[in-house]
């Protein structure tokens, strides 16, 4: 059964309350189709935000990157940073009547938490395959696993899932009742991601063709 969990001080949404969500397995969803995430902290006072790929495992997300990064060098100093992670979907373009009124569709999530370095050398191989299966599920199977010297090069953080919120607007525009009259056209322009013909490495062994997984690549 999926569990909806009652948000915190932090993560109640405010503005627009009627678009929160806090189901866990929602959530869940949205995390599971996207794949870049935007992690917020603080050095010294200045707040930083980096744009960085991410994978879920249950109620743990793993984000890693260069070792010798700003991020991951500030959260190596505790025992944990505490952190921002930000995901969010655009399905469409929105277009009232008046300009007051346009707006997006989209499904987003909020999470704050503690991020930790991930120590163990077993955890991190494990993070490290699940970010992968994450953004392009069966190729690390297909790939050169990363060496010693390549490992010790990157860093893993875990970032527990347990003080989240989400937010989804779906549906058309909605316009002040008198604007209903206003000659203009109004709707949804749908968006979505979607994936290009792949494209061969000018390297390519002669007559290897795309695997399933690139050629049918889709987030949905």
């Amino acid at each position: 059964m999926s569990e909806t969990q009652m948000p915190t001080a932090r993560t109640r949404v405010v503005r627009e309350a009627d678009r929160a969500v806090y189901d866990r397995e929602a959530v869940y969803r949205i995390l599971d189709e996207g794949f870049l995430c935007h992690a917020g902290f603080v050095v010294d006072g200045q707040p930083f935000v980096i744009p960085t790929s991410y994978g879920r495992k249950g109620a743990s997300l793993y984000i890693h990157g260069s070792a010798a990064s700003r991020m991951l060098r500030q959260m190596q100093k505790d025992e944990g940073v505490p952190v921002c992670i930000t995901v969010t979907l655009l399905d469409g373009l929105v277009l009232a009547r008046s300009v007051f009124n346009h707006s997006m569709n989209y499904r987003s999530v909020v999470i704050l938490g503690k991020a930790t370095l991930v120590d163990d050398p077993e955890e991190k191989l494990a993070a490290l395959r699940v970010l992968s299966e994450h953004i392009l599920p069966g190729r690390w199977d297909d790939s050169r696993q990363p060496n010693e010297r390549e490992l010790k090069a990157t860093s893993v953080l875990r970032v527990p899932i347990d003080e989240f919120s989400a937010k989804v607007r779906v549906g058309p525009p909605i316009d002040d009742e008198e604007d209903y009259a206003f000659p203009t056209w109004a709707g949804v322009v749908p968006l979505e991601m979607v994936a290009g013909t792949p494209i061969d490495d000018a390297r390519l062994d002669p007559g290897r063709e795309v695997p399933a997984y690139a050629k049918h690549y889709s987030r949905r």
